[in-house]
């Protein structure tokens, strides 16, 4: 069953790099100090990134004008969506889906950093 879940080791490590790096800063900080921490852990590490990558959105096959900005695109394939919230409302998993179809990606991890244990959901585009 492992072998069906996409991006299995790539998901690990990012979530892996995500919870060290809860565990050193706690919870507490603006969404921007876990992004700047994270950038450098995946460099460390060797994860493939882009922060604040600018994808396309598509409406009907159809480009359109606005875009959406990710907090990391990692492996080129997963949407990274950082949150310091004190609790994952639905609605932040229900707009990383919307992401994940109108960008055509397969895989979102919506992260937050704003409760005391780190929290996560992976979020998959079928």
């Amino acid at each position: 069953m492992d072998d069906k879940i996409i991006f299995r080791e790539e998901s690990y490590q990012i979530i892996g790099i995500c919870m060290n790096v809860h565990s050193t800063l706690g919870n507490g900080f603006l969404e921007a100090v876990y992004c700047e921490v994270l950038e450098k852990e995946f460099k460390k590490n060797n994860i493939p990134f882009e922060k604040e990558k600018k994808l396309e959105i598509f409406y009907n096959g159809e480009r359109l004008t606005k875009t959406y900005r990710a907090d990391f695109l990692c492996f080129d394939q997963i949407i990274i969506e950082i949150k310091s919230v004190s609790y994952l409302h639905d609605i932040f998993s229900y707009q990383l889906q919307n992401y994940l179809k109108a960008t055509n990606k397969k895989l979102g991890i919506l992260i937050n950093f704003g409760e005391k244990s780190l929290k996560y959901k992976r979020i998959i585009n079928l």
